[in-house]
């Protein structure tokens, strides 16, 4: 109820039915309808797709990270170079999520910025000695791993492209 006469005296007076607000917490609140047009789905499909839906969204606010695999900043002004743009820049997610999905299935649980992270972390050093006839000698060898660099380097096979011993 709105009492007084002036817009400087209205004062708004109000109170709450309990047995309705209990009424509403029985029936409404706290649940979600879930609607679909996937007839040909289970229940419990229906629900994980429902609760899978935090994958897409954490994706989406991924591409809008400047610093990993993201969307922008792009410097392109024609059509053309803008859907290149895109193309690469769903390829590179596409791709990092499959990583995450395969260091998932190796008991490995890491977002897509820890795993590159952890990736680029990997690197290689180049030590030159002096050689025979002023030559030097060249020997390449990687930095020490942590065990989650380690894993990795073993999930994803690195020893092919790592310096031989």
């Amino acid at each position: 109820m709105v009492t007084g006469d002036t817009p400087s005296t209205f004062r708004l007076e109000f109170s709450i039915d309990q047995e309705a607000l209990l009424a509403l917490e029985e029936e409404i609140f706290g649940k979600r309808m879930l609607l679909t047009d996937r007839d040909d789905w289970s229940i419990s499909q229906v629900i994980s797709a429902y609760r899978s839906q935090h994958y897409v969204e954490s994706d989406f606010r991924q591409m809008k990270d400047t610093n990993v695999v993201s969307f922008s900043p792009m410097f392109h002004w024609t059509e053309q170079k803008i859907r290149v743009h895109a193309l690469y820049c769903t390829l590179a997610l596409s791709v990092s999520r499959l990583m995450v999905r395969q260091t998932a299935l190796a008991e490995v649980d890491l977002s897509v910025r820890e795993l590159l992270r952890e990736l680029s972390e990997i690197q290689e050093t180049v030590l030159l000695y002096p050689g025979e006839k002023g030559r030097p000698r060249v020997k390449r060898m990687l930095t020490e791993l942590s065990n989650t660099q380690r894993s990795l380097f073993n999930i994803f096979e690195l020893d092919r492209y790592a310096p031989k011993r």
